[in-house]
């Protein structure tokens, strides 16, 4: 009782206060007469634009409604469903009923001391007509998504999600400000939705976020980025190093100028060139940026914008930065397309700058916060489904226009080729030529994840994730006929030989290795013309394949072995049947060993060996190596080389025809492009849900089925008759009397093991009860301690045995009984026997 007396007090209070703010307020507007100030707009302002002429507004919050020249036009603002909202919606609390009051109350005494600023943007109407203040349209909320737990991902969800609607004036605050919930569910918005949306996600995700209302330029406010560059080609900055130069008071005396001066003043000449041609280019570059610079804005400076500030400190944001809801991306504070600042707010508190503005916003401070009890938000948690999330963009694609390049963005699985994101770039400022064409893909089983297209070039470039069949890493080519110009990237983690790259032409062929045992890096092949020009399709590749002219490869040093026996480089060549070692260096030496071997003398013309002779091997021998001299030793390592000749050939055949196989699969998966689906994607994985659910009842129903045939218990009874669906009734006698005959003879045989389990430990226990009368005195007071525990647990065990016996004994008749009518209710006896 006391507490429901203490809440009615103090709504009476409240009630009180409000009377008394409503009072003053009209005594105040009575005395004071406040005259708003016109905006003050150059001469030379152009009449409004046909763009805000041909709009129409809703009576209720002064919204566009329709317009052909401007985007999310089509949307009919007065045509919403208001009924359904909660009732917050449509009514003031007393506490926001307050804040209404002390927000006029400011408002009033704001434009009084300062008549020559603008109206500040306080308590626009929501969608139902009723004013909100604007902190209580910030609700912050963190949604269920990796994406979104960062500043990043939450700017990039809003600017892809909403369509943008451009102000019903320019230079003006809109009336209204509708909820987040409401702008996420028609996905329609001007910079103020935006702003209050984004903040709400990013103060949500723990950030220190604020809703600013200010000034910026033409093209930030009409999200016209024509003359931006595209943030998917822009570069990271070099920051160049600086050299620290010590300074030295004792220094060796430097050698004497040897180099020539001819050669500097070649150089001189050469640097004066270039410079002249950096010049030159320097200055083309500023004719093309003054014909690019965008043209004169009467309403500079008046143009009104909202975007997010986010503070430095919380989520360990190193500096502070300004976050273009239109576009998703970050801007310092000093940025000179944001021209002034009129107010920022959050969900706790509203601030007024009362600074200058003449240099934007670069001379802007903080001042000590002053808490406020603010009200709860009045708008209901923002949500968002899966599926919305997924498709972002308003029919699931976005087109994005920028300095000489155009980005478009598609929503998973909208193409059936899986294509999310394509960006065209084009030569010229209107968009007329193109130059380049880059796709990114997402959920292809192939594992593409980019392809660049050169327009010019034809070249094509493909990158693949982690996990294709192959491991193919990058795939560059301009046709995928064989044996044209390839370049094809491995994940070498994921392959035996340790391949990571080959270069293929129409006549040679290089592999990169990467971890090999054998510390081979390179291995170049180069290849003859054929006799006949014929197609590859169809044949195999050791039928008319490209004779082999030479194949040489490269080896990193083995330490373990001395430099003078580890091979740097070896070369077979194949038509002149020679092989050219050369070996590392040795220390202290310019110059490396090299052995030259002639095939050519190995072999008669009868095919008969012949004697190895010092003519067949041309050695060259850094320092002394008695064992390089012998002939047994250069006969032998020029039959391993012959072997591994024989071996590098089939390599080198197999690596022709793993070119062909990947291109013969590139060109089938570019044809028939399969997309995967997650597990955890239960939309669209409902099908293969429901065929998983078809598969597993068939399964059970086979598994019941053959459960049943399994645990027959007439089975080895009908096997003696021939398993025959129709039984006569002297075999269906049979059948009963052969089954309940073994049936009674295992219940004779449980009984009768039971009784022989009882009689052994009755025995037993005989046996211990006399061996403890004989020995008592004996005994020691652990052992007697001990028998008596065996002694009891035997008792137990007499005692359960008695129990099951005489249960047997009691339950065999009924276990006959209820047999006996099981027969001759089966289906398969009861013909015979359901009459007896």
């Amino acid at each position: 009782m006391e507490a429901l007396e203490e809440k009615e007090e103090e709504e009476q209070r409240e009630e009180e206060e409000l009377k008394a703010l409503e009072i003053s307020a009209k005594l105040q507007d009575s005395e004071t007469k406040v005259s708003m100030e016109q905006v003050c707009v150059p001469s030379d302002v152009p009449e409004p634009l046909p763009c805000f002429d041909s709009r129409s507004s809703c009576p209720n919050c002064s919204r566009l409604i329709t317009c052909v020249s401007c985007p999310g036009s089509d949307f009919d603002w007065s045509s919403i469903d208001t009924s359904q909202l909660p009732s917050s919606y449509k009514t003031n609390s007393l506490k926001e009923k307050k804040l209404l009051h002390i927000a006029d109350h400011f408002l009033q005494q704001y434009t009084h001391l300062c008549p020559d600023r603008k109206p500040l943007f306080l308590h626009p109407v929501n969608e139902c007509g009723v004013e909100k203040f604007v902190s209580t349209t910030v609700r912050p909320t963190l949604l269920p998504y990796t994406e979104l737990y960062h500043w990043d991902g939450c700017a990039s969800f809003v600017s892809d999600y909403l369509t943008m609607e451009p102000l019903r004036s320019p230079i003006t605050p809109p009336s209204s400000l509708y909820s987040p919930t409401t702008i996420l569910k028609y996905q329609q918005g001007n910079c103020f939705d935006f702003s209050v949306l984004l903040c709400s996600m990013l103060i949500g995700a723990g950030y220190d976020a604020y809703c600013v209302h200010g000034y910026a330029t033409r093209e930030i406010c009409t999200l016209d980025e024509t003359l931006e560059l595209c943030p998917l080609l822009g570069k990271p900055q070099e920051v160049p190093k600086e050299e620290v130069k010590k300074s030295n008071k004792y220094r060796v005396k430097p050698p004497p100028d040897l180099q020539s001066k001819f050669e500097l003043q070649q150089e001189a000449k050469k640097k004066a060139e270039t410079e002249a041609a950096q010049k030159n280019e320097e200055r083309e570059e500023e004719k093309v940026t003054e014909v690019e610079k965008p043209k004169h804005d009467p309403l500079y400076g008046l143009r009104v914008h909202a975007w997010v500030l986010v503070l430095s400190g919380k989520r360990e944001v190193p500096e502070t930065f300004f976050i273009n809801p239109f576009t998703g991306n970050s801007h310092s504070t000093m940025d000179e397309h944001f021209l002034g600042i009129e107010s920022i707010w959050n969900h706790r508190n509203y601030w007024v700058n009362m600074q200058d503005c003449w240099n934007g916003c670069k001379q802007e401070k903080e001042e000590e916060d002053v808490s406020f009890d603010m009200p709860p938000s009045w708008v209901a948690p923002i949500q968002i489904s899966p599926r919305e999330f997924e498709t972002r963009c308003s029919q699931g694609r976005k087109v994005i226009l920028y300095k000489k390049a155009k980005l478009e963005k598609w929503a998973p699985y909208l193409n059936g080729n899986g294509l999310v994101k394509r960006l065209t770039i084009y030569a010229d400022l209107d968009c007329t030529k193109v130059v380049e064409v880059r796709e990114w893909y997402k959920n292809r089983e192939d594992m593409l994840d980019m392809r660049e297209v050169n327009k010019q070039t034809q070249l094509t470039t493909e990158y693949f994730s982690p996990g294709h069949l192959l491991g193919l890493k990058a795939h560059t080519y301009t046709s995928l006929e064989p044996e044209t110009e390839h370049t094809m990237e491995f994940y070498n983690e994921a392959r035996v030989d340790g391949l990571q790259k080959r270069v293929e032409n129409s006549n040679e062929i290089t592999e990169y290795f990467v971890g090999r045992d054998d510390f081979l890096h390179i291995r170049h092949m180069e290849f003859g013309k054929r006799g006949k020009k014929i197609h590859l399709a169809g044949t195999r590749t050791d039928i008319n394949s490209r004779p082999i002219v030479q194949i040489k490869e490269c080896f990193h040093r083995n330490l373990e072995k001395p430099a003078d026996e580890d091979v740097a480089e070896r070369i077979f060549l194949i038509t002149e049947e020679m092989i050219h070692l050369t070996y590392h260096l040795k220390d202290k030496y310019i110059t490396a060993s090299k052995k030259n071997f002639f095939k050519a003398a190995e072999r008669d013309r009868k095919g008969s060996e012949i004697i190895m002779t010092p003519e067949m091997c041309i050695t060259y021998q850094v320092g002394s190596s008695e064992k390089d001299k012998k002939l047994l030793h250069l006969y032998k390592l020029l039959q391993e080389l012959t072997e591994e000749e024989k071996q590098l050939k089939q390599q080198v055949r197999q690596s022709e025809a793993e070119v062909l196989n990947i291109l013969k699969i590139c060109e089938k998966e570019e044809t028939a492009v399969k997309l995967s689906v997650s597990i955890y994607d239960t939309e669209r994985n409902e099908k293969r849900k429901q065929q998983y659910e078809a598969t597993k009842n068939t399964m059970e129903d086979e598994l019941l089925g053959q459960e049943e045939q399994d645990l027959d218990y007439l089975a080895p009874f009908l096997i003696q008759i021939g398993h025959r669906e129709k039984m006569t009734k002297r075999q269906a006698l049979r059948v009963r009397d052969d089954c309940l005959t073994d049936f009674k003879h295992r219940l004779i045989n449980k009984a009768n093991i039971i009784q022989a389990r009882f009689e052994k430990a009755v025995e037993e226990l005989q046996k211990k009860d006399q061996w403890f009368q004989e020995n008592q005195n004996r005994l020691s007071a652990e052992e007697e301690e001990d028998f008596l525990a065996r002694y009891s647990e035997t008792t137990f065990h007499i005692h359960i045995l008695a129990l099951r016996l005489n249960r047997e004994k009691q339950m065999a008749p009924q276990k006959y009984l209820a047999l006996e009518e099981k027969l001759r209710k089966d289906p398969r006896l009861a013909e015979h026997l359901g009459h007896a």
